[in-house]
């Protein structure tokens, strides 16, 4: 384990998980392959996908992302040097978890990433419609046929991760060991309280996505600028709250006193925050990286956190 990588169950990862949500997307496959050369050589070895991305864009069926990921592991042939996050439940044709439909998409997803074993295997969205006992089972099939290391959960609430997690320990089956939460600085309660105590409380590691809140939290938005980016609809909503204006006034402060990026700042306080492993931010381009892995560098001091906690209050 290097100096800045982190314990996730079984599983050693750096403190940026990069989002795998634009490859076959807003980045195509020779893009995608330069941004994750660069990653890897910057040291991070953790990439998050899923079976449904990219099954939103006109065209897509979904598993174009682990499709690119799988052909650039094959490529470089470094497979065992990274690790991989896929999940499972949200893919257009293979929605919920049944068990049957576990053992269909775990199979997809291993055809599409060109590997026999899956690092983290997250269930995308929690299946209200089944009780915990009716998947927890096939996802610790999963575990002892070596198709998965780790099993996690993405978009779950306090009390079914407090059931999965009772149920794991009466019945001796896999645990969740991550949960994946929407949690960032204009974001805070979508994971603070009962989730977060929850996840504290059993020892489980949160990789929060749309850390940057849909690049929002780069900075890069501003009240009269007009930024061409997929995302930029989602981020400029921020832009008309009192707390996004306050947030991004906050991040100005502490970018200059640092000589930091924006992202770099918003990043390193998710960090800092109790049960956060590595928060999840994605790069359509190569020059996107830099600000992004060296969250990790950046020590933001008591000052520096009580200004952005008391801005995204």
């Amino acid at each position: 384990m290097t100096a800045h990588q982190k314990s996730l169950g079984s599983l050693s990862v750096s403190p940026l998980s990069l989002g795998g949500n634009v490859f076959g997307w807003t980045a195509d496959e020779p893009q995608s392959f330069a941004v994750l050369d660069a990653y890897v050589a910057g040291g991070g070895n953790f990439i998050d996908t899923a079976d449904a991305y990219s099954a939103w864009v006109p065209g897509n069926k979904g598993g174009e992302s682990e499709t690119v990921l799988g052909n650039w592991l094959a490529s470089r042939g470094n497979r065992d040097q990274v690790v991989i996050a896929t999940k499972v439940g949200a893919h257009p044709d293979l929605k919920g978890l049944a068990p049957t439909t576990i053992k269909a998409a775990v199979d997809a997803s291993l055809t599409r990433l060109r590997t026999d074993y899956i690092d983290l295997y997250y269930t995308h969205y929690d299946d209200e419609s089944l009780a915990v006992s009716d998947f927890l089972p096939a996802l610790d099939e999963l575990v002892k046929s070596g198709k998965v290391r780790e099993i996690a959960a993405s978009n779950i609430s306090a009390p079914r991760l407090e059931a999965a997690l009772t149920f794991s320990a009466e019945e001796n089956l896999a645990r969740y060991v991550a949960i994946q939460p929407h949690y960032n600085l204009v974001s805070r309660d979508t994971y603070e309280g009962d989730l977060a105590d929850t996840a504290a409380r059993h020892g489980v590691a949160a990789v929060p996505y749309y850390a940057l809140a849909s690049g929002f939290l780069t900075g890069k938005y501003r009240p009269d600028s007009d930024v061409n980016s997929a995302r930029s609809q989602k981020a400029a909503q921020y832009l008309s709250t009192d707390r996004g204006r306050k947030v991004l006034a906050a991040l100005d402060t502490v970018a200059a006193t640092h000589q930091a990026e924006h992202a770099t700042v918003a990043l390193a306080w998710l960090a800092a925050q109790p049960t956060v492993v590595a928060p999840i931010a994605s790069a359509r381009t190569v020059d996107q990286l830099p600000a992004l892995m060296s969250a990790a560098d950046l020590h933001l001091t008591q000052d520096d956190l009580t200004l952005l906690n008391e801005a995204s209050a």
